[in-house]
């Protein structure tokens, strides 16, 4: 079992300037640390993981831990102490496995999966619950909702360019990483920004000019 340390013990054996052996040994009792609680979180947690033989979460976890110890070296400096230094260091490693989760699944994704006729309104009744919640509902509501899928839905199609369309929709709706929408439309992450942030803007307006509000229409959603 690796030794425990004190979060000043950490940061110093962790440091550039710490003796070479010692920063390696501290360098390893991490990332043994840090593959343990991704393993921990690959194989109890994610239960879309489940078809994975053991050999492979313990290969995911390893891949992942040694990115995790290297994103942790180099923000060291941002560790204020309000918590554990391993605790911290673990939120780290827990953030890298979902981003490359996230990244493996849509390795093969293509913005023409999200051209096809009525797939906004879909996305925007499952998020609404109108496919789902019926049950649990009152019947205003559910007819206000579906109201406000049709507004919205009109929107996406008449007030925002195709290119905003499909970014939005890609990424508020289906959740697809930005870098990838970012990858397939040939643009970076800054562009990509300024798109949603436009694309929005044009929502919005969409939105007003229905004598409705971005507050109202979140907060009918939220509404049971």
């Amino acid at each position: 079992m690796a030794p425990t340390r004190t979060n000043e013990e950490w940061l110093t054996e962790l440091a550039e300037t710490a003796p070479q052996d010692i920063r390696d040994v501290a360098i390893e009792d991490l990332r043994d640390r840090l593959q343990r609680g991704v393993y921990f979180y690959l194989s109890r947690e994610r239960s879309d993981l489940a078809r994975y033989a053991t050999e492979d979460l313990i290969q995911m976890s390893q891949d992942f831990s040694q990115d995790a110890v290297l994103r942790v070296l180099a923000n060291l400096h941002t560790f204020r102490g309000d918590s554990k230094f391993t605790t911290w260091a673990m939120k780290i490693a827990a953030r890298v496995a979902v981003s490359e989760l996230r990244r493996a699944r849509y390795k093969d994704f293509s913005l023409e999966d999200i051209t096809a006729d009525g797939e906004i309104a879909v996305r925007l009744s499952e998020f609404a619950g109108i496919n789902t919640s019926t049950d649990q509902i009152a019947p205003e509501k559910m007819t206000e909702r579906h109201d406000l899928v049709r507004i919205i839905t009109e929107g996406f199609e008449q007030a925002l360019t195709e290119r905003q369309r499909i970014a939005l929709e890609a990424i508020s709706l289906k959740g697809v990483p930005m870098d990838t929408v970012a990858e397939q439309l040939g643009t970076n992450r800054n562009a990509l920004y300024k798109l949603l942030h436009d694309a929005r803007k044009k929502l919005k307006a969409h939105l007003e000019q229905e004598d409705l509000s971005m507050d109202y229409v979140m907060n009918l959603f939220a509404a049971k």
